[in-house]
């Protein structure tokens, strides 16, 4: 049977409708193919817009961290520069393992296994127990300022008794001077002319070593060598190959430049027995031959006395022994304080164009201590001698800006005994405003301060504020 053929007309709509599901085919496989592309194509393009992210990320926390880290290690260099800066300034200070100036906070650690996003602002815990103390208990700019940090925290460490010991400048004992000076822990020692008569160099340092370690904190060592009729050491041939003449006849004879030349002498012969102060110059004036303090003065006007007290003081404390301008606020024409009482009536004005002057050259050139005397000075304080006067003590401190350590004259002088109301002389002085007294009864004066201090007549802020001035001048002599 032949097979029977479809005319063309009739295949084109077949024909049609198969191309149309092939092309219906082909564009959903086409639509497919772009989606999973473009899907696949999405994916990749945020892997890696994560990985950059990430690593930028990355980049700068690491940015921060080195930068927090250099900034850190610079804050440390800096720390570093400033402590050696400081050391170099103030000298060898030898200080306890609490000393203040030198100690140095650790930096925060910081955790590498964190990421630091920006610089540590907040100030390191403290780390030693330095770090917690009370701040310095003086606050003025003083000569002695670059030490009250160690003083104060020094002084924290103190029991009552060992402060008010650190107040006395006790004449020295003629018997068991070590293990007295060790009992009432005795600041320092005022040695006089039987301490050296008869005694060679070795014996003196010897005897003065032994007062100086027979306590924690070593003493000052103090003398009178004016020159003329005060010469404690240089009478002694065997200490001095010569006894020194007054400043007044060596000026006489030499002018300053003679007085300087025997004030370099005088200052290494003393450190050289282990001698650290020296209560000198005297800065009185006094022109007339008949006036008590005469013999012992320059004997020149307010403006060459000021030039002697300056020499004698640069020199005598650029060899290590500190000065001690005497006898404030200024002797004048006034009798002997020793056996009786003096009242100056001159008027304050005489003080400050005439009498303050040297002073004030002196302690415009960095002096250890100024002496106050028994006089009593109308125009200042009409009811107390100088000495246990604290508008004396006020003018001292805040007209002449004097910041080291006020000294009485010798409280054992009878001028003093009957004016100082209704306290011991000692008690008067240390409220005056004086950070050291000279005794001679080391037991009586021990114990007049503590009972003082113990029934609330001496405030403990008092005793601090001499103890810490005391032992910055300790710390700055290189003693501690």
């Amino acid at each position: 049977m032949k097979s029977k053929k479809l005319p063309l007309r009739q295949l084109i709509p077949v024909i049609v409708v198969i191309l149309t599901v092939v092309f219906i085919w082909l564009c959903t496989s086409e639509n497919d193919l772009k989606n999973e592309l473009a899907e696949s194509t999405g994916n990749t393009t945020e892997s890696l817009l994560v990985k950059v992210t990430t690593e930028e990320r990355t980049d700068a926390e690491t940015t921060v961290h080195k930068s927090t880290l250099e900034e850190t290690s610079s804050e440390m260099s800096a720390s570093e520069e400033t402590s050696e800066h400081k050391s170099e300034t103030e000298g060898n200070v030898n200080l306890e393992s609490t000393t203040i100036q030198n100690s140095q906070t650790k930096p925060p650690e910081i955790q590498t296994t964190e990421i630091v996003t920006s610089p540590n602002t907040e100030p390191p815990e403290p780390t030693t127990a330095t770090e917690t103390l009370q701040p310095p208990v003086l606050s003025d700019n003083g000569i002695f300022s670059g030490y009250y940090a160690a003083a104060t925290a020094r002084m924290q460490t103190m029991t009552t008794d060992e402060k008010i010991g650190q107040m006395l400048f006790a004449r020295c004992p003629s018997g068991n001077a070590a293990e007295i000076a060790r009992q009432y822990h005795i600041g320092g020692y005022v040695l006089f002319g039987r301490d050296f008569q008869g005694k060679t160099a070795e014996e003196v340092k010897n005897n003065i070593s032994s007062y100086r370690t027979s306590q924690e904190i070593p003493m000052v060592i103090a003398t009178d060598e004016e020159g003329g009729r005060v010469v404690r050491v240089s009478s002694n041939p065997l200490l001095s190959d010569e006894a020194f003449s007054s400043p007044r006849d060596i000026f006489n004879s030499g002018g300053m430049e003679l007085i300087k030349s025997k004030e370099v002498k005088k200052a290494e012969m003393l450190s050289g027995l282990y001698i650290d102060t020296n209560f000198a110059p005297v800065c009185d004036i006094s022109v007339n031959e008949s006036d008590f303090m005469y013999p012992r003065s320059l004997g020149q006007n307010a403006g060459t006395t000021a030039d002697f007290v300056r020499s004698v003081t640069q020199i005598s404390q650029s060899k290590g022994v500190s000065a001690a301008l005497k006898h404030f606020p200024g002797y004048g024409n006034n009798i002997d304080t020793h056996t009786g009482i003096a009242v100056d009536t001159r008027d304050y004005n005489t003080f400050v164009n005439n009498d303050f002057i040297p002073f004030q050259a002196g302690i415009q050139s960095g002096v250890h201590l100024v002496m106050v005397s028994h006089n009593i000075v109308n125009c200042m304080d009409s009811t107390k001698p100088a000495s246990i006067s604290k508008p004396v003590h006020n003018i001292l401190r805040n007209e002449l800006g004097f910041t080291g350590i006020i000294v009485t004259d010798d409280l054992s002088m009878d001028a003093i005994k009957l004016y100082s109301g209704e306290y011991p002389p000692t008690v008067t002085a240390v409220l005056a405003g004086n950070d050291m007294l000279i005794i001679s009864d080391i037991d009586a004066s021990f114990n007049e301060i503590k009972n003082a201090v113990n029934n609330g007549t001496i405030e403990q802020g008092v005793i601090d504020r001499a103890v810490v001035r005391i032992l910055a001048w300790k710390y700055a002599k290189g003693l501690m």
